[in-house]
Order: C-alpha cells, then sequence, then structure tokens
C-alpha cells in the first residue's frame, strides 16, 4: 500500500499556535509531558499460524507485525548466517490520506529503517540460523501492518517488531542423510536466538521545544525530528533526522541521551508485556 505525504494532513495556524503555547507552558494537547511516551499495548501471538506475532498501539497508532520462518539458501557474502527480511504495509482504511497501490517511498522508507535497526544492532544472532552451514538457513521474514496510522509509525513499528522478534519460535527440522529438510511446524520450543533489544525512539522540535513520540496531529507541524535506534544495552543502532528543519550541533547530545532513556524505558515495558500473562 502506498502513502500520501503526512504533509497532508493539516492543522490550522490557529491551532498550530496553541499547540506550540501549550508546549512553552510544558504541556501538549493529549496531556502528555514533553518526554512522555504514549501508553503501549500489545496483544501476543495475534496472528496463530505466525511463527511470532504481535499486534501493538502506541496511543491510537496501531501496528500488526508477523514473523514468518522458512528454509532458504544463505547469501553468498554470508554463508554461515540466516537471512533477514522486513517489510512494511500501509493499510487504506487506517488513514484518510493513505492510498490504495503497491509500496512507495514512504512504506519502504519504514521498513528500511526498522531493518536497519535490527540489523546494525546486531537484535538477532543470524549465525545461529544455520541448519546446514554454507546451504541452507532460516530466512526470517517480518511484516508490518499499519493499521491505524495517529503518528510515529516508525517507533510503533519498532515496538510490534521486537514484540513479535521475541514471541518467535524456531519450528523443529529434521535434517535426513539424503539432505532433505523436513520441517514440523506443529512442533515449536526453540525460541529465535535474540542477543539484545532495540526499539527507536522518535524525538521531534517544534520552534524550540523538543518532545518525545509525536502524534499525528505534532508529527504535522514538526520542524524535524530525529529517531534514534537504541539498545538495552546503551548502544545507537542508527540515527535517521527527517523534516525540513535543522537540529543545532550541541542538542544532538542532548537529544541522544534523551532517546536512550526513553528506549530503556520502552524496551522494559516491552518486556514486561511480552512476559506478562
Amino acid at each position: 500500500m502506498s502513502i500520501t505525504p503526512s504533509t497532508e494532513f493539516f492543522v490550522p495556524k490557529l491551532k498550530t499556535d496553541v499547540i506550540i503555547s501549550m508546549l512553552g507552558k510544558g504541556l501538549r494537547p493529549s496531556g502528555r509531558r514533553l518526554d512522555e511516551v504514549r501508553p503501549i499495548t500489545i496483544i501476543k501471538n495475534y496472528v496463530p499460524n505466525a511463527d511470532g506475532s504481535a499486534l501493538v498501539k502506541l496511543g491510537n497508532t496501531q501496528v500488526l507485525v508477523g514473523v514468518k520462518l522458512e528454509v532458504g539458501s544463505p547469501f553468498p557474502d554470508t554463508p554461515n548466517e540466516g537471512n533477514l527480511m522486513i517489510n512494511a504495509e500501509f493499510v487504506p482504511t487506517a488513514s484518510p490520506v493513505f492510498e490504495p497501490g503497491p509500496p512507495d517511498e514512504n512504506a519502504i522508507e519504514l521498513s528500511r529503517v526498522v531493518d536497519r535497526g535490527i540489523r546494525e544492532s546486531k537484535a538477532i544472532d543470524l549465525s545461529k540460523l544455520v541448519i546446514i552451514p554454507g546451504k541452507k538457513v532460516w530466512n526470517v521474514w517480518v511484516d508490518i501492518y499499519v493499521l491505524d496510522h495517529d503518528g510515529n509509525l516508525i517507533d510503533a513499528s519498532s515496538i510490534g517488531v521486537l514484540a513479535a522478534l521475541m514471541l518467535t519460535k524456531l519450528p523443529e527440522v529434521e535434517v535426513r542423510e539424503s539432505g532433505e529438510i523436513i520441517v514440523n511446524r506443529g512442533n515449536r520450543k526453540e525460541q529465535l536466538p535474540l542477543n539484545r533489544s532495540v526499539v527507536t525512539v522518535t524525538i521531534g522540535k517544534i520552534s524550540n521545544y523538543i518532545l518525545v513520540d509525536p502524534d499525528l496531529e505534532e508529527e504535522s507541524i514538526l520542524d524535524s525530528k530525529l529517531s534514534v535506534v537504541v539498545t538495552e544495552d546503551g548502544l545507537i543502532g542508527g540515527l535517521q533526522k527527517s523534516g525540513a528543519g535543522y537540529l543545532m550541533e550541541d542538542e544532538l547530545p542532548m537529544l541522544i541521551n534523551l532517546a536512550l532513556s526513553k528506549g530503556r524505558e520502552v524496551i522494559t515495558t516491552v518486556k514486561n508485556l511480552v512476559k506478562g500473562p
């Protein structure tokens, strides 16, 4: 599915002025603090036939993430590692500005940002996904479906991907003497090997005000935003800046430290929700 750029969501100037005035008092229209992330809810194993799945809500933004494992051949440059592929689709009913059609640059960008965060942080131990060294490995397909768009799709998707990967179990495999591989999807016991938990924290800038996890209304009037990939052990896995506005050099350390702090909070929340009842 494709998406019309988010700038098509129009906020009247009077309302924009009201929002900026509220930010000056440390308030947001939603009642959140400037550094407060929206509530997170997770429904585990939402898709029974997936090897791992999660329906995630970040405020009113809702995404469904499913993981499918398939036996395939390794890439020539990584013969002893499994393969990771992440795709994103924007369901037209999720927003008035979404349109049917093939994935456009916005959907592709979303999948690439999330993919890069998982890949560069080495969140998955791909070396443990080898079935026959140099010949057969697990392909990890991750599909992101945006079901309801109320801003900050990158963070919502990263949370959904983390939850789905944590819930993914490897099907039992049997390698016969002939080299034939038998997959028993009815028996999933071993967890997908994860090295660390990773999420993306997006921070927006409106005028001189910094706010975490912008909703759609806030996102549409941002001057700029910075999405920071952070891990539970305090690593930075990537940065993605967008918007026509600029960020000052002396703002970056503050933004990154804020992202690291909020990232740890989000990861703790996701872990508690995934491990809970």
